[in-house]
């Protein structure tokens, strides 16, 4: 590694795309856009060219900070969105032509080692074991360390994708909300039956959550108008927290809920599902709290390209 490495990370998620510029010394800048790039995709198994060109636009963005602060090298990551598309390989083609870095396609198990190694970047010891979550757009991973090796696995859950199949985006009721449970119960029951691991660790787990669903609620809990990343990092978010948000977004519109001070503008339409994906990982783990993150997936990818 040279001392003088500047690095970037970009992500291509289902609902955002976000870059981290980072060095040895840490963060130079961090940016995040809503591009719901998995529009459709669920339905369709095809990402849509409006979606990509979404996309592209913010990574055309992203191209002329990464040249503002000098990168010298980087690497863009897809998920599930381009996973699950039949034209993924051509969005990361031409993703790939416009920030000018190596791109890949991330499978379930990569996604989650990324997210690991990012999130408990500075986390102090614990006697418990630390599970991170991490709920996407398409799907949402889940990791910890057993027996000196990760494991993980990864839930075809994630906010934009229990919105489109199962829970909508409108004012939830009763029909809706059971199709959202039963969704997120399943995935759960293969989780657990596929990683025994994760029945080791009930009732005695440090949860750390990351990405958009948790950081919005973070910042709900604080009632911030203005994103302050010291007041969301490390937030202890108990269950009733979530519990509450999740009833009082479920009862709303989409419109009505960008009236609460932290609600992030395109988030409000999909935020609801993100807090019954959480909820229901609390209640299967016992976990009476849960620790936000906003170091991510990025900070891995950026801490592999700087070691």
């Amino acid at each position: 590694m040279c001392v003088d490495d500047v690095v970037a990370a970009l992500d291509c998620g289902s609902n955002s795309t976000r870059l981290l510029v980072a060095d040895a010394k840490g963060a130079l800048r961090r940016s995040m856009h809503i591009t719901r790039l998995s529009e459709g995709v669920d339905a369709t198994a095809t990402l849509l060219e409006t979606a990509m060109q979404r996309t592209f636009d913010v990574l055309g963005e992203y191209r002329r900070s990464m040249d503002e602060l000098h990168v010298s090298r980087g690497l863009l990551v897809a998920t599930s969105a381009v996973r699950d598309a039949r034209n993924g390989e051509e969005f990361l083609d031409r993703a790939r032509q416009v920030v000018g870095v190596d791109a890949k396609i991330l499978d379930g198990k990569e996604e989650a080692t990324l997210s690991y190694q990012g999130a408990t970047i500075g986390l102090a010891p614990d006697p418990r074991a630390t599970l991170i979550l991490d709920i996407g757009g398409g799907s949402s991973e889940l990791a910890m360390m057993s027996d000196g090796a990760l494991v993980s696995f990864s839930m075809q859950l994630g906010c934009v994708r229990v919105t489109e199949r199962a829970l909508g985006s409108a004012v939830v009721d009763e029909a809706h909300d059971q199709a959202a449970r039963t969704m997120i119960d399943t995935e759960l029951d293969r989780a657990f039956s596929l990683v025994p691991a994760f029945t080791q660790v009930i009732a005695n787990v440090r949860l750390v959550g990351l990405a958009g669903t948790v950081a919005t609620l973070a910042q709900l809990d604080a009632g911030m108008s203005t994103y302050q990343r010291e007041l969301v990092h490390h937030r202890v978010l108990d269950r009733a927290c979530v519990e509450r948000w999740r009833e009082t977004l479920a009862s709303e519109s989409p419109q009505e809920r960008l009236g609460h001070p932290g609600m992030v503008v395109g988030r409000e339409d999909v935020l609801t599902a993100g807090l019954y994906v959480l909820a229901a990982v609390m209640d299967r783990f016992g976990a009476a709290d849960l620790l936000t993150s906003e170091n991510d997936i990025l900070d891995g990818i950026a801490q592999s390209l700087l070691a």
